[in-house]
């Protein structure tokens, strides 16, 4: 399998972008994030990071529909692509693999 390097916070909008399906936009994606794991971050940070993701090719955007509650403006909406499905396969796989290999006494069990 091939090796995926992502960031945390790359990581995190990448399965919240999964998460949240065609309805995935930045300040969706930045609300679910503190919703999800309790983690303020800024809009910047994440328009910086599905811009990163872009170009790494793991989501695509497109631009959705204008809508009156955003004064006509439309928003820009990502869905996650097939690299970036492997991608996502690949850190659940490792990060289980890791904590397979956590002796059970260190995780509190006896």
């Amino acid at each position: 399998m091939k090796s995926y390097q992502l960031g945390e916070l790359e990581e995190l909008v990448l399965m919240i972008v999964a998460i949240l399906n065609e309805e995935a936009y930045g300040i969706k994606v930045m609300d679910e994030i503190e919703k999800q794991v309790h983690r303020k971050t800024n809009i910047s940070a994440i328009h910086t990071v599905l811009d990163r993701l872009e170009k790494k090719g793991f989501v695509s955007s497109y631009m959705g529909g204008a809508s009156a509650e955003r004064g006509g403006r439309r928003k820009r909406l990502f869905r996650v692509t097939a690299e970036g499905s492997n991608a996502i396969e690949f850190v659940h796989q490792s990060r289980n693999e890791l904590y397979n290999q956590i002796p059970k006494t260190m995780l509190g069990y006896q």
